[in-house]
């Protein structure tokens, strides 16, 4: 297990903290907290704690989208046929399912393109596009997808079909000639927020037409669908993000329509709970099984259907998937770590590039992810699609793997994506250029220290500081997700009461303590059971820990729990 270097955020400003703490009446570890995500008065802190729907940006700051919104008004006022042309993945079932409930809504004759990941790939293809051509569309919105489908969009134009794309993906030097480009990452585009997910651009869209037909409100009908999309999709948390899975969290946890419902029966999650950390954990996973092996069109039927009946046989169908994901993913996982010992010199290659002809593209993505987590090295997984090497790219923190594959691009068919995760294609003779290239580029940019994990510390805390106060604006933090994490604390001199557990695949369970406080504190340590292999007396081990603050639900009560990260025993 690789071990992890602690290291505490920068300090903030003392006088800034104790005047913040002093006008919240909080504590100043809570204050420092909140400087460090940049609140630093009482209005700045009433809107992140209290953030509100009438601080969402004007959709028409975005670029195109007066020309995008006035083409959707006219397919809507003729009649024309439009396709909802969506990603197999989370975001893009989301965005393709709101798109779709809102045209249905102003009455749009509207249909959905799912593409088959097995078949057609990820994005607009040309088969995709030849099939809807022969549904008479009219008008196609892309969503989550389109902003490097260059050839594709050519094509349709020569059909005669007009292309309006919604993306959030880094678009490359080319811009589709697209009848609109709604991407707030497009170059010129002026949209003082930047990191919508693909859903979020959609929204974007659905509120330029609805404010155009002054109904502008009617949109947040489907903000929960922005919100499963957001967090899924690992955006940022702050600005327009917040808001927007703050304000649809809520509207799950209190009125759920009947597929999101379901499908939080199907994950046995409480209603009235549920948190950004169970969506990506519980929830998503679920929704992409489809996509991953079969085809993600159902997923776009459960958040569409509107009786609990169908809702509840569609959840079925996804759990059943879901299971079926799981166990494809731990073989493909077990082969990939026996190809790592035999391919990867860890001596000489900062980064794991596997391939195999046999393995299931809807689960390399997964593995990629794990292998990151293990090994916390960039990791690329390939299998053979059509005799061309296809796979998925994951990254550690502060590696920009999307710029590593642009530097590659001339051993490469296609590639897209982001900093932290992408999608590539290569030629197989091509591969073993590839990954001496990729690693080359690894050892340039990274040092040694880059691949040893860093646990990146907020604040120092004695146990008797965690009162239920502190608790209780702690959790107003909430959603937390990437630019807004879940605080991480160190506590010194703590033990165990008692002989901790070892759980499950070496998950370390217990109640802890610290000197000084009478308060003590159910703890749990993912992956943490190796640690304690060694030790006997433990109730005479001192310990420093970093953590978490999370909650459980127990006997229908709300009850913090510690979520170890990592451990250093003292004596």
């Amino acid at each position: 297990m690789t071990r992890k270097r602690w290291k505490f955020k920068d300090p903030v400003d003392k006088i800034k903290s104790l005047a913040l703490a002093d006008s919240l009446n909080i504590s100043t570890i809570l204050a420092d907290l909140l400087i460090s995500r940049n609140v630093t008065n009482f209005l700045e802190a009433k809107h992140f704690f209290r953030p509100l729907l009438e601080e969402l940006h004007n959709p028409f700051l975005m670029d195109g989208m007066e020309k995008a919104s006035s083409r959707v008004i006219k397919a809507l006022t003729t009649n024309q046929k439009i396709t909802i042309y969506g990603d197999y993945d989370v975001d893009g079932t989301c965005a393709a399912s709101l798109m779709y409930l809102f045209l249905k809504r102003l009455g749009g004759n509207v249909d959905v393109h799912i593409p088959k990941r097995l078949t057609e790939g990820y994005g607009l293809s040309i088969e995709g596009i030849e099939q809807i051509y022969s549904q008479k569309t009219d008008l196609i919105i892309s969503v989550d997808c389109g902003i490097t489908a260059i050839s594709e969009v050519d094509y349709a134009n020569t059909l005669g079909i007009d292309i309006i794309i919604c993306d959030h993906h880094q678009p490359k030097e080319e811009i589709p000639r697209a009848y609109a480009v709604l991407d707030p990452l497009k170059p010129g585009d002026n949209y003082p927020f930047k990191y919508l997910s693909g859903a979020g651009v959609a929204f974007k869209l659905a509120r330029a037409v609805a404010d155009k037909f002054g109904k502008k409100d009617i949109v947040l009908d489907y903000i929960d669908l922005v919100a499963l999309a957001s967090t899924a999709d690992i955006v940022p948390l702050i600005d327009e993000n917040r808001i927007l899975v703050r304000k649809g969290i809520e509207m799950i946890n209190t009125n759920p329509r009947p597929g999101i419902k379901a499908l939080l029966q199907a994950a046995k999650l409480d209603f009235g709970n549920l948190s950004s950390n169970q969506i990506v954990f519980s929830i998503a996973p679920r929704i992409n099984a489809v996509g991953r092996l079969g085809d993600a069109q159902i997923a776009v039927d459960l958040f569409t259907c509107e009786t609990t009946e169908k809702a509840n046989e569609i959840a079925k169908i996804l759990e059943e998937k879901n299971i079926e994901r799981r166990k494809i993913d731990e073989i493909t996982y077990s082969f990939a770590l026996e190809k790592v010992e035999e391919v990867v010199n860890f001596e000489v290659d900062k980064g794991i590039v596997l391939h195999d002809d046999d393995w299931h593209p809807g689960v390399i993505g997964i593995v990629a992810s794990r292998l990151v987590e293990k090994y916390y090295r960039p990791s690329v997984m390939l299998t053979t699609i059509d005799g061309v090497a296809k796979g998925s790219a994951r990254s550690i923190k502060g590696f920009n793997i999307y710029s590593a594959l642009e530097e590659c691009k001339d051993l490469l068919i296609q590639f897209g994506g982001h900093e932290a995760a992408a999608g590539l294609e290569i030629s197989l003779d091509k591969i073993d250029e590839f990954r001496i290239k990729f690693n080359s580029i690894l050892n340039q940019r990274m040092t040694e220290n880059d691949i040893i994990p860093e646990i990146s510390i907020d604040s120092e805390i004695h146990f008797s500081e965690i009162t239920s106060k502190f608790l209780r604006i702690l959790e107003q933090f909430a959603p937390f997700g990437p630019k807004n994490s879940r605080p991480v604390f160190l506590a010194k001199d703590v033990k165990f009461n008692g002989k901790p557990r070892i759980v499950g695949t070496n998950h370390v369970i217990g109640v802890l303590s610290q000197n000084g406080s009478d308060k003590v504190f159910d703890s749990i340590g993912f992956n943490l059971g190796y640690i304690f292999q060694e030790v006997d007396d433990f109730e005479n081990v001192l310990m420093d820990i970093v953590f978490s603050i999370d909650q459980y639900v127990k006997w229908d009560k709300v009850f913090p729990q510690l979520k170890i990260k990592d451990i250093k025993i003292k004596s």
